[in-house]
């Protein structure tokens, strides 16, 4: 009885197209990214179809959306193109250092990630970081690495996002200011941006009056090494000043900490897609401030 033949596999060149297609939900951005014409990727979803005997795009009058067959599809095609891509790696590459760049806000990488790169190196000896410092958020807007660290409320659109940090709001300050009878009454040191919350501290601490003395600055930690220094009082971010609490170059003026939907999160376009060195730190992260973080 002759054998049945194996269904054959569709080419790669429309798979690539039906994912980036897929991912970027326009044919043109898909096309962009791979270097092809729009007519090339709109022919290779239209071979793919008719392979398949199945609409995978409802045609939109900006872009397309997957249909129910394309969107039960998409995830397999990531996960094979995600499995060659580390497995070509791993079997090719396997005594090769790997570079894994990643944008961090200054603060969490001079007080967070820093610190913990003995650990990445014990744990990853074959990767390095290359490591961008972002001051502010129009920055995330240039060109840059697949990984991001952004703080925020875990929303990032057309990012996937995995939290690092849950952030809880204290007033801090050197040492020597804590036995002022009104702390209030020391300046206060602000962040500009997102972390500008001493008005919603003072009201669920239920306490009135603000000082009319303020000095700002554009990160967290230029403020943090003011308030060091004595200049004034911090709305302290823990875990940012977890460790200065530990020396007591820092000391809580308050027991009463205000917990923010804010933190940092780990973010890239799609986990997919990552290489397999951005993976593996990716992991190494998430279980490495799963392990440090304040009980």
């Amino acid at each position: 009885m002759p054998r049945k033949s194996a269904p054959a596999l569709p080419p790669l060149d429309w798979l690539r197209s039906f994912e980036a297609a897929a991912r970027l939900s326009n044919f043109t951005a898909a096309a962009a990214e791979l270097g092809l014409t729009q007519a090339a990727v709109s022919q290779h979803i239209r071979l793919l179809e008719d392979r398949l005997k199945t609409r995978l795009f409802s045609r939109l009058a900006r872009g397309v959306a997957l249909s129910p067959e394309g969107a039960a599809y998409l995830p397999h095609i990531q996960s094979a193109f995600a499995t060659i891509s580390s497995s070509t790696t791993e079997l090719f590459e396997p005594r090769a250092v790997q570079t894994v760049s990643i944008r961090v806000p200054i603060s969490f990488a001079l007080l967070i990630l820093v610190p913990a790169l003995p650990d990445l190196a014990e744990a990853l000896p074959r990767i390095q970081l290359d490591l961008v410092t972002i001051h502010r958020p129009t920055d995330y807007d240039l060109p840059g690495s697949a990984l991001d660290i952004r703080f925020g409320n875990g929303s990032f659109p057309g990012r996937e996002a995995d939290r690092l940090t849950a952030e809880r709001l204290v007033p801090v300050a050197n040492p020597a200011l804590a036995g002022t009878a009104d702390w209030t009454a020391l300046p206060l040191l602000l962040v500009a941006g997102a972390r500008e919350m001493w008005a919603e501290w003072f009201a669920a601490a239920g306490l009135a009056g603000h000082p009319q003395r303020s000095h700002r600055f554009d990160s967290f930690v230029a403020a943090m090494e003011a308030a060091s220094a004595g200049a004034g009082v911090l709305l302290g971010s823990r875990p940012l000043v977890d460790a200065a609490l530990k020396s007591r170059s820092l000391t809580p003026l308050s027991d009463f900490e205000l917990s923010s939907s804010s933190g940092h999160f780990l973010t890239c376009a799609s986990t997919a897609r990552l290489t397999s060195a951005e993976q593996d730190f990716r992991q190494w992260l998430l279980g490495h401030l799963s392990r440090t973080a304040p009980a």
